[in-house]
C-alpha cells in the first residue's frame, strides 16, 4: 500500500489565533458582572474576561495547540496588578483594565510571543477589556465613569495568572459569535 503523500502546508487552513491570560474564576465573576453593567448601557458584544499575551496570529489549528503547549511549559504562574480603568482608541480597546506592566507580566508575553513567532508592531500593553465597542470620546469617559461606579475598588486588584488559552478570533468578527477557546494549560506554581 502506498504511503499517502503529506498535504502540502499552502493548502491547511489557517485560523487567526491568540493566547489570553484567564484569571481567577472569582476575578471572572466580578469583572463579568462588570461587563454586564456597561453593556446594558453601552451595548457591545459579550466575550470571556482575560489579558492577551499574543495577539492575532495566523497558524494551523495543530501547530497554534502546539505552541501552547511548549509556551507553557516553564512558564510560572505570576500576578497582575490593575492599575485603572483606562480607555482606547479602537473597538477592541474601548474600555479596560490597565494591567501594571511588571517584569513578570511583560516577560510572560515576550516568552509567548517568542514560541508563536508573533511580532507586534507595538509595545506590549497588557490589559483587560471590559467593552469592546465603537464609541465616541463621550461616550468612552462615560463608560469609563460608570466601570468605576459600579465596580470602585479596581484599582490594586491583584489576581494570579496561573491558566493560558488558545482562542480562536477572527478579528474581522466584530460579533465574536465564531470565537471559541481551543485548549488551556495550566502554568507552574510560582
Amino acid at each position: 500500500m502506498a504511503t499517502p503523500e503529506p498535504i502540502p502546508s499552502e493548502l491547511i487552513q489557517k485560523e487567526i489565533y491568540s493566547v489570553w491570560a484567564i484569571p481567577p474564576d472569582e476575578v471572572v465573576t466580578r469583572i463579568k458582572k462588570l461587563m454586564e453593567g456597561l453593556r446594558a448601557e453601552f451595548e457591545g458584544p459579550q466575550f470571556e474576561p482575560h489579558i492577551t499575551v499574543v495577539g492575532a496570529i495566523s497558524l494551523t489549528p495543530e501547530d497554534a495547540v502546539k505552541k501552547l503547549k511548549t509556551a507553557c511549559e516553564g512558564l510560572k504562574a505570576y500576578d497582575v496588578t490593575v492599575d485603572r480603568v483606562a480607555i482606547g482608541t479602537f473597538f477592541y480597546q474601548c474600555v479596560y483594565l490597565l494591567i501594571h506592566p511588571t517584569n513578570q507580566v511583560v516577560e510572560a508575553s515576550s516568552h509567548c510571543c517568542e514560541h508563536f513567532g508573533y511580532n507586534s508592531s507595538t509595545p506590549y500593553m497588557p490589559h483587560l477589556s471590559i467593552l469592546y465597542s465603537d464609541l465616541t470620546e463621550d461616550e468612552k469617559k462615560k463608560a469609563q465613569e460608570k466601570a468605576n461606579i459600579l465596580d470602585d475598588s479596581l484599582s490594586g486588584l491583584t489576581f494570579p495568572i496561573t491558566r493560558l488559552a488558545l482562542y480562536k478570533t477572527d478579528t474581522e468578527d466584530k460579533t465574536l459569535k465564531s470565537w471559541e477557546k481551543i485548549a488551556e494549560c495550566s502554568l507552574d506554581p510560582k
